[in-house]
């Protein structure tokens, strides 16, 4: 599928968007950046970036391949926005040399959603004598699961009980399942699926984690911020998200880091923070001015 975007990008853009249009937004990474960039001289075109582009594709030949090709289809837009500093910076180290208006966007969250949907009741209790751990993630590759699992396992071991809730569903599952039964952590470490309604688990955790191999900005961090919890991540562009946020760690990105880091947190009860102040109306003018 990837080869036959590259090959025939214009024909299947003119099959699928159809009409004329002022402006052409791409906000997912990969085959949809290829097939927007088709030739439209009269549309404005604009590609939304989230992650780390130096790792999004892998270390591989086909990676190699997919960023050489990128660098053109890139050259193509009006315009790059991308949700974290750190992401843009990465992005100007792979493609030097690709001259279009560039900036920073970070996501926007609508907070009293988030706010009011935290207040129903989730599928399953917490036990509130037990430091409880919740990460709301892809299950894939990038996000480190299978790490996290081991890590999990090491601290079962050696004394320092808790249990870790992963929401989220993607095509690893089948493989972490397996690493779950292997360790025998079945009722420790649970996967509860993707959830419509997350935001009561995040609010209801000891902590919330987001312990990835390499992240943009976070989202989900954002909406955790928005319930004032405490919240551990490893070094990733994600850590922009937490510039002034008090209540957070950031761990070192290793087995062993996440090790120490959450062996520090377990049994210790968070500090009470300052509510933070959530506003989006910066957010809201930079799409406003892009528009």
């Amino acid at each position: 599928m990837p080869l036959k975007v590259l090959l025939f990008k214009n024909n299947i853009a003119k099959r699928q968007l159809k009409g004329k249009y002022d402006i052409e937004v791409d906000f997912l990474e990969g085959p949809i950046t290829r097939i927007f960039s088709y030739k439209n001289k009269s549309t404005k075109k604009i590609a939304w970036i989230h992650n780390d582009i130096s790792k999004v594709f892998g270390a591989g030949f086909k990676s190699k391949i997919k960023r050489t090709l990128d660098k053109k289809i890139y050259s193509k837009y009006n315009e790059l926005i991308f949700v974290s500093k750190d992401n843009m910076k990465k992005f100007n180290e792979i493609y030097p040399n690709v001259n279009v208006d560039k900036q920073v966007i970070y996501n926007y969250i609508d907070k009293e959603k988030v706010l009011r949907k935290a207040e129903s009741g989730q599928d399953i209790k917490f036990d509130e004598n037990v430091t409880n751990f919740v990460t709301v993630t892809r299950l894939v590759e990038q996000k480190a699961i299978d790490r996290l699992i081991k890590v999990h396992k090491r601290l079962i071991d050696g004394g320092y009980y808790h249990k870790i809730y992963v929401i989220g569903d993607g095509p690893e599952k089948e493989k972490l399942e397996n690493l779950i039964k292997i360790n025998n952590v079945n009722e420790t470490f649970l996967l509860l699926g993707k959830k419509e309604n997350p935001y009561p688990y995040i609010k209801n955790a000891t902590y919330f984690c987001l312990l990835s191999n390499f992240e943009g900005y976070g989202m989900v961090i954002e909406e955790a911020k928005i319930l004032n919890k405490p919240i551990i991540i490893t070094n990733t562009a994600a850590r922009e998200a937490l510039v002034d946020y008090k209540n957070s760690m950031i761990l070192e990105n290793t087995e062993e880091g996440i090790y120490e880091g959450l062996r520090m947190a377990i049994g210790n009860k968070p500090e009470e923070k300052d509510v933070e102040i959530y506003d989006n109306e910066n957010i809201i003018e930079k799409l406003k001015n892009i528009l």
